[in-house]
């Protein structure tokens, strides 16, 4: 019999109450499961390596800390750990440098329930979650139409790969599909960052979604 696994998040907020409502938000659901909480930097990164957490939510304000600084050091610790930003600050301030921190999404708390419960299993499933209002800002900011376009740039296998990932696709699933090793598509994916000038996953996977959007 195949026993099924509760994906494993962990919530930093702050706000007491807060918190509390997201733990039961996630609690609810028949796969997940919350495998530590606290309002606390350091504390987080403690219970980043004790948990190992599938996924990590993450407020911007933490008391005296804060939730950008506190993203930066998961990612020194965890590079593949998915992250999604929640705050009660304006996205236009925020997301883009959440992203370019390594988050795969950003919502602002005063969504309703079903708008978090979605963006928490949009990251899980290897996607994003920002809103597109947040995606228009952000691609506006990023310059994505500044020189050459993504098909000149890449190669036909590079193209291939980043269709994929805009597909929500990760490292092991984009090696399945395309009969190459998971090495060889770090390989790709590496390249591929370089040529569009993207430093982490989280922003080379936005940059993906967008593109294939528009195809």
């Amino acid at each position: 019999m195949k026993i099924e696994t509760k994906k494993r998040i962990l919530i930093v907020e702050d706000h007491p109450l807060y918190r509390d409502a997201l733990c039961q938000l996630v609690n609810k659901e028949k796969d997940l499961v919350v495998c530590g909480d606290t309002g606390d930097r350091a504390q987080a990164l403690k219970l980043v390596q004790e948990t190992q957490p599938d996924m990590a939510i993450i407020d911007i304000t933490l008391g005296q800390a804060n939730g950008i600084e506190l993203l930066k050091d998961i990612r020194a610790l965890e590079d593949d750990l998915p992250v999604l930003i929640i705050s009660m600050h304006d996205a236009s301030l925020y997301a883009e440098r959440g992203l370019r921190a390594g988050a795969r999404g950003y919502v602002m708390k005063h969504e309703a329930p079903e708008r978090i419960r979605a963006a928490i299993r949009q990251i899980l499933q290897g996607g994003i979650a920002f809103t597109e209002q947040v995606m228009e800002s952000l691609v506006l900011k990023m310059a994505e139409g500044k020189g050459k376009s993504v098909v000149e740039l890449l190669s036909d296998r590079e193209l291939e790969v980043f269709r994929l990932i805009g597909q929500g696709m990760g490292t092991r699933q984009i090696a399945a599909t395309l009969h190459l090793s998971i090495p060889t598509i770090n390989g790709f994916r590496a390249r591929i960052k370089e040529k569009l000038k993207v430093s982490n996953g989280p922003e080379l996977a936005f940059r993906a979604v967008r593109w294939a959007q528009q195809i």
